[in-house]
């Protein structure tokens, strides 16, 4: 673990076991993460990884174990968790604006702090000329930053991301993540980020947990100490990326 890191402990997660019948697909798992920290989390294809990401929002309640933010049970109703998925989900009938401010209107935010919220999300992911036109209307990597944005406007307890760029091209991909590191860096928000592209871990982790094959368990937390932006043929970027790319195996 770096050293002088003393960002409290945001998530706790403790023994987290799930079983579906007789299937036993997280294995007693326990981790931290800390407040403002960007974690992805790579494993062998299903291997959990979007089980786990269900049980962190109790769309499926874990068989033991718990999930702990800022100390107490995790709770949809309680904390801001928000999710981001690999499809679009930009609602269609709404404006780039009106899509960003859903989610707090639901919230029953302040106007003005929806006002705030909004323009500060706009600029940050380049939207602003954009505001009043509609998802179909704009590319797909443009929608993408709209469903981003909108999750990041929300200032969650916690973000998070279902390899949110699985259907992007390589340039389209580093596009997006510099924009999330951006977003991440400018709100001080906590990020779970799930992929499939050790690449893609390297580029944006502060903490990489690798994940066996199921049943799940972690096989290693690696502390990606580079700095930002990250450079992908750098002789250390590509000596993180052969290590954790040797370290998923089916076995």
């Amino acid at each position: 673990m770096p050293e002088k890191d003393n960002r409290p402990v945001k998530v706790e997660v403790k023994n987290l076991t799930k079983r579906f019948g007789d299937l036993l697909v997280l294995d007693d798992m326990s981790f931290n993460i800390r407040k403002g920290e960007f974690v992805c989390v790579v494993g062998p294809t299903g291997c959990g990884k979007s089980t786990f990401l269900n049980c962190l929002t109790r769309i499926h309640q874990p068989s033991s174990g718990d999930i702990y933010i800022d100390g107490v049970p995790a709770d949809p109703r309680k904390h801001n968790i928000s999710f981001v998925f690999q499809e679009p989900s930009a609602l269609p009938w709404q404006t780039v604006e009106q899509n960003i401010a859903y989610g707090l209107k639901i919230k029953k935010v302040p106007k003005d702090e929806i006002d705030r919220r909004v323009n500060q999300i706009l600029d940050l992911m380049g939207l602003q000329e954009s505001r009043k036109a509609y998802p179909g209307e704009l590319s797909v990597s443009a929608e993408q930053r709209i469903i981003i944005g909108r999750s990041f406007a929300m200032q969650p307890d916690l973000l998070l991301m279902d390899e949110p760029y699985g259907q992007m091209d390589v340039k389209m991909r580093f596009y997006l993540e510099d924009e999330v590191v951006r977003l991440w860096k400018e709100l001080e928000s906590t990020v779970i980020f799930i992929t499939h592209n050790i690449e893609e871990a390297v580029y944006l982790a502060e903490k990489v947990l690798i994940l066996t094959n199921k049943p799940a368990k972690i096989k290693e937390e690696v502390y990606i100490d580079l700095p930002r932006p990250r450079d992908i043929t750098s002789p250390k970027f590509i000596e993180y990326r052969n290590y954790i790319t040797d370290k998923i195996k089916w076995w």
